[in-house]
């Protein structure tokens, strides 16, 4: 049985939870309008990234094509092992499972859904530990619509991860107080999908979750009884976790182990540090004009506030979630005390670690936490923990109108804790904007955001002291009239400081490239080069550079097979071949390497790269190319709506008539390492990769391979690809002799071949690609994706070897 409620009030009523819920789903409604019925969707990451990322999974689905390998990206991607990949989001696959071609508005609305599921399970948390659901409807109203959860929209992933939290917190809960099989597979399972999300948000959400639960057990006086009663639940959730967690989880970080950034050292995740002086944003919500569009933003890191060194965007710097929870954690929460109180206590000491963890190298803890916590050091961002200061101000905020509200007699603050308040007022108020202003010369440019911080706290504060006197006479329908006081304010508060902005709201029509039935001239263009030039023995790449920053990842909407795209992963060996790195949104970013050092490489012809898209002419961009080497075969102007980027009136397409076909057949064969003429940038003398393959030495164990002498010169065979899906390639082979087939595919280790239906060996071939041994003669070559047994045999031979 459940013990009795925690907190100072009594058990909320269904009638006045039910008021309570309404007023949260209409807090709800009022802060998402603007996505989903203003015209405004979520830019930057969650367009670029992650818009395409369920377009594929949407497409896959219903064409039944196979959602674990990716042939639009970096010449193929293993999309079951990317965390970022929305496989493993429920809310994502649903959406994916209901409609073929999501839009933007769909998107952004199931992000929305799942932040107001975890508001509503943030409520019943309240009400299950009998707090006060005026403090459960700020909570959760802060907590899905205000810190980053806010500002940082576009990082849909980690929005995902952050909306699960209350829902776990929850379950594990009502596991320790109910001893429960069910609630313990309940939070298994839910604490699973958390892991899923595998990124920062998810690792720092469930340290702090089983941190909550150990301090919950062990802080009874039962303590050790209770453990015993609740370990059947606590296997149970064990259970339910493994068996959402366990496949892509492994499958990950076998990834990992491969890729070009299975750690980040300390110095590199330090760059990402929350800097100490956008904490004020707690307070003062834009103060540095991370919001306004009218404003250059001059707070850390910019020119102007002197600190350039942090890789942060402007809204990682954000935390404003709400003037009521903050003035009650100054004010009643620090001033008086009432944060070390027994049962927020844990609460209030994660709230100082997240802190201490956001600020990164401002402070040695952060040190300590990389060196010491598991997980920590394969993530590049400290800021990334202002999601959880979100959390724990919504937490902690909640709480303390809870108190606030239900503490009888309110004894008057003693003089020294008025002094503290004063001084906690006039520096937040006061001297620290104006000392900030000063510093960067930007002083003019605080007092808009500065006085409309002191309304809203004011009124804020006005709005607690009103709830209280309501509350002060019981009753059902004073007490709901609190709730909505407090929890319309709470929305009005933040429809206000946290609107949309340049950093979560931009028209609809700006990413007008990523529809199906775009108007952007380009697509069609390359969709008809590709569709007429795709026969026979050709299927050919493009590659999209300095077209703007959601334009990478657009062939895996529109059909493109590419060499580049918009991933922070990437196979090591194919980012050193090639040069790619994480995206390529303005011209400059485009990066050469040793093997391929210019488009008019033989690696750029081996990958089939036959037509170049990009928002400046190609020399431009390839300095060393040499005029002629490619051919401009249209130009675009610029269209209003659809061309917006002020620094690319044009948009130049090039074909490359080099670029060779995606299967060859050769009969001669010779070994090399591959790593190390990726690693020199030279293939061996003479190697013409219409004639011949190079393979390692096992697959050639009696050395070179050469065909006998034809002096007619007659090809060895011909490949044709007869069917090319994601997960399956097929390949029919007529060979005038032995030799070998080469698909021009990146090659993984989870991909199988079969020659004729029988089990062969394929090599890695050419430094990146694929290859098999094929008789004379005629022959179907399946080449097939194999993740699952695959990643099972890699974790076999792990163990087996220690």
């Amino acid at each position: 049985m459940p013990r009795e409620p925690v907190g100072h009030g009594a058990p909320t009523s269904p009638q006045l939870f039910a008021v309570t819920l309404a007023v949260l789903v209409a807090g709800w409604f009022w802060l998402t309008r603007p996505w989903l019925f203003g015209g405004v969707t979520v830019p930057w990451d969650a367009e670029a990234h992650f818009r395409a990322q369920l377009d594929f999974l949407a497409h896959a689905l219903h064409a039944r094509e196979g959602i674990t390998w990716n042939p639009y990206i970096f010449a193929g991607w293993p999309q079951i092992s990317d965390p970022q990949s929305l496989i493993f989001v429920p809310a994502f696959f649903v959406l994916a499972l209901i409609d073929p071609d999501p839009s933007a508005v769909a998107m952004d609305a199931a992000v929305f859904v799942q932040l107001g599921i975890g508001a509503v399970a943030m409520l019943v948390w309240f009400r299950d530990r009998g707090w006060h659901p005026a403090g459960g409807v700020v909570a959760a109203l802060a907590f899905a619509f205000g810190g980053s959860a806010a500002w940082r929209l576009q990082h849909t992933g980690q929005v995902m991860s952050f909306a699960l939290l209350p829902l776990v917190l929850l379950c594990v809960e009502r596991m320790i107080e109910r001893r429960s099989l069910l609630w313990g597979l309940f939070a298994g399972m839910t604490a699973g999908l958390l892991a899923l999300g595998r990124d920062q948000i998810a690792l720092l959400g469930l340290y702090w979750l089983v941190g909550y639960a150990l301090v919950e057990i062990f802080s009874r006086p039962d303590r050790f009884t209770h453990f015993v009663r609740c370990l059947p639940a606590g296997i149970a959730g064990i259970v339910g976790g493994l068996l959402v967690v366990t496949v892509p989880v492994a499958m990950t970080l076998l990834l990992a182990e491969g890729s070009n950034r299975p750690t980040i050292d300390l110095d590199g995740a330090g760059k990402g540090s929350l800097h100490p002086a956008a904490l004020i944003t707690a307070v003062v919500s834009d103060l540095f004009g991370q919001g306004d569009q009218a404003v250059d933003y001059w707070g850390p890191p910019s020119k102007a506030f002197g600190v350039t060194d942090l890789y942060l965007a402007q809204n990682m710097s954000a935390v404003y979630a709400g003037a009521i929870p903050i003035m009650a954690i100054l004010l009643f929460g620090i001033a008086r005390g009432r944060l070390l109180a027994r049962e927020i206590r844990y609460q209030s000491i994660a709230a100082l670690f997240f802190v201490l963890y956001a600020l990164g190298r401002y402070t040695p803890a952060y040190r300590l936490f990389y060196e010491v916590m598991p997980g920590i050091d394969l993530f590049r961002r400290p800021a990334d923990a202002t999601f959880m200061i979100g959390l724990s101000i919504a937490l902690l905020g909640g709480w303390l109108v809870h108190r606030f509200l239900t503490e009888r007699p309110l004894a008057a603050a003693p003089m020294a804790v008025r002094a503290v308040q004063g001084v906690m007022l006039l520096a937040l108020f006061a001297a620290l904007p104006v000392a900030f202003g000063l510093h960067a010369a930007s002083l003019p440019l605080i007092w808009k955001p500065l006085v409309t911080a002191i309304v809203f706290s004011a009124l804020g504060l006005a709005a607690l002291a009103g709830a209280r006197a309501l509350v002060a006479v019981p009753g059902t329908a004073r007490t709901a009239a609190a709730v909505a006081l407090l929890g319309l304010f709470t929305a009005v508060d933040l429809a206000w400081n946290n609107a949309p902005n340049e950093s979560t709201a931009y028209p609809s029509a700006t990413f007008d490239a990523l529809a199906r039935d775009t108007r952007d001239p380009v697509i069609p263009f390359l969709e008809k080069r590709l569709r007429d030039d795709a026969r026979g023995d050709r299927r050919d790449r493009v590659e999209l550079v300095g077209l703007g920053f959601h334009w990478p990842n657009a062939p895996m909407i529109h059909g493109f097979d590419s060499t580049l795209g918009y991933n922070p992963l990437r196979f090591a060996y194919y980012a050193k071949a090639t040069g790619a790195i994480d995206h390529v949104a303005i011209p400059e970013q485009k990066e050469f390497s040793a093997l391929a050092p210019s488009y008019d490489s033989l690696l750029d012809d081996m990958l089939g790269l036959r037509w170049i898209a990009t928002g400046v002419p190609i020399d431009k961009i390839d300095r060393k190319l040499e005029p002629g080497r490619l051919i401009e075969v249209a130009r675009f102007p610029a269209i209003p709506g659809i061309f917006p980027a002020p620094g690319r009136p044009e948009t130049f397409v090039y074909e490359n008539p080099r670029a060779l076909p995606r299967v060859l057949f050769v009969d001669a064969a010779r070994p090399a390492d591959a790593d190390a003429i990726i690693e020199t940038g030279k293939w061996p003398d003479g190697f013409d990769p219409r004639r011949e393959v190079l393979l390692p030495a096992a697959a050639l164990p009696a050395g070179a391979v050469t065909p006998d002498p034809d002096p007619a010169g007659t090809p060895a065979g011909r490949a044709t690809i007869a069917a090319y899906h994601h997960v399956t390639v097929d390949v029919d082979v007529d060979a005038a002799r032995p030799g070998w087939l080469v698909l021009n595919d990146v090659w993984h280790r989870w991909w199988k071949v079969e020659v004729d239906g029988r089990p062969a060996e394929m090599w890695r071939a050419d430094a990146l690609f694929r290859a098999v041994a094929v008789p004379a003669g005629h022959h179907r070559v399946r080449f097939s994706f194999h993740p699952f047994s695959g990643a099972l045999a890699e974790w076999k031979a792990k163990l087996a070897a220690h």
